[in-house]
């Protein structure tokens, strides 16, 4: 597997998209879902990135800058038929290697409660993040949780 940056022309990685923010609202009750939409993702202060075997996108993921030591990890999604091969991870190995090389004290990230979000906990966990307090503008709900990794340990 390979990380390229995002090309948000490709045809693989539109199709991703699409299906990450639509998961994301079925699995959010209207009103609670912070799945960043193409426009978002195309800002300066996010870097987005892909994961590619060949010709086969496998996984998405971004990290965007929220203060200048702090990065948020954002719209990390496998592709359905690459699930359980380790793109997930591969994509956050990276982008927790691009928030240290640029100096990030802490990482976190915003993410639902429903059974759908299992599967991510588990990665993120794996990896040292913790349930936490709210950060950045988000407020706390129900139907969200919030996990912190301090990359100074």
């Amino acid at each position: 597997m390979e990380i390229r940056a995002g090309d948000f022309d490709d045809p693989q990685v539109q199709e991703l998209l699409r299906l990450h923010v639509e998961g994301m609202h079925a699995s959010s009750p209207h009103g609670t879902c912070h799945v960043l939409e193409l426009s978002g993702l195309k800002v300066s202060s996010v870097s987005f990135v892909s994961a590619w075997e060949g010709t086969a996108l496998y996984a998405i993921g971004a990290i965007k800058e929220i203060a200048p030591r702090v990065g948020e990890i954002k719209s990390m999604r496998t592709a359905p038929q690459h699930l359980r091969k380790g793109a997930g991870e591969f994509v956050l190995l990276h982008l927790l290697a691009l928030a240290r090389s640029r100096g990030y004290a802490h990482v976190s990230l915003e993410t639902g409660t429903s059974e759908e979000f299992e599967a991510a906990l588990g990665l993120y966990r794996r990896h040292g993040f913790v349930k936490g307090e709210v950060f950045a503008d988000y407020e706390e709900t129900p139907h969200n949780q919030f996990f912190h990794l301090n990359l100074e340990a």
